[in-house]
């Protein structure tokens, strides 16, 4: 039976070596033995464990979620490959339709069509799916900025939404890779500040606002799954950045 470092799992598994370290320290996903010199070491069993974490993940469960659901007694592996393959589907039809909506933009923008109605905007979503973010984005902003960040994301264009989306994988990229540091590290905050302007894209973002944002990321679980895709804890992380941010007066000495 073949044996897997941390080094090689992540390599194999493509996860960095900080979240199964983090995996390892919450009992989500414990090393099949260590060696004196305290080196884990993995087999096929937490190969197939590690997998089901993945597929839960990309279904957007909570690390909480599937701990309770993988180390139940009652866990059946053949079952819960069914479902990931049930949500998968469903997921796959979802995102048919999405792709749809891409294609159409491209066409429209490319062509100098008519602006995108909100019908189109949010096509791809269901009715009770477009409803209740725009009704819950409503709630915490109001219509009116809700209105600015639609118009401002129709008006861009394709080349220019398209290098935005970019922008912000990069920082939230960047931002992953510099959680050794302590928030309040002159990197960090450097890396703060250009996420606060790459968020004044859309809207004003003001400082009251801005750690507003930062609590919300860890505090809601759809915010806190996004950014943990980039790196482990990355919310949590961020959100401490942005205090410290908020508390300079949003400038990096």
């Amino acid at each position: 039976m073949t044996n897997y470092s941390v080094k090689q799992l992540s390599e194999l598994a493509g996860v960095t070596v900080k979240t199964l370290h983090h995996y390892d320290k919450i009992g989500l996903l414990k090393p099949a033995f260590r060696t004196e010199k305290n080196y884990r070491y993995y087999t096929r069993e937490q190969l197939f464990k590690l997998q089901q974490i993945l597929f839960y993940r990309e279904l957007d469960f909570s690390l909480k979620e599937i701990d309770s659901i993988i180390n139940d007694e009652s866990f059946n592996l053949v079952e819960a490959l069914k479902f990931h393959k049930e949500e998968l589907i469903k997921r796959s039809s979802h995102l048919d339709q999405l792709i749809e909506t891409v294609d159409k933009t491209i066409d429209e923008l490319k062509n100098n069509n008519q602006m995108m109605t909100d019908e189109e905007l949010y096509k791809g979503f269901t009715k009770e799916e477009k409803e209740a973010y725009r009704n819950e984005a409503v709630e915490r902003w109001g219509e009116e900025k809700i209105q600015e960040v639609e118009n401002r994301i129709k008006s861009m264009g394709e080349s220019g939404w398209d290098d935005t989306q970019k922008k912000g994988e990069e920082i939230n990229q960047l931002l992953g890779d510099l959680m050794d540091l302590e928030p309040s590290d002159k990197k960090v905050q450097e890396t703060i500040a250009l996420h606060h302007k790459y968020m004044n894209t859309f809207y004003e973002v003001t400082a009251e606002r801005y750690e507003g944002l930062g609590k919300m990321y860890t505090e809601d679980e759809r915010f806190t799954a996004f950014y943990d895709k980039y790196n482990e804890g990355l919310a949590f992380f961020l959100y401490e950045a942005i205090k410290v941010y908020c508390q300079n007066g949003m400038k990096v000495d």
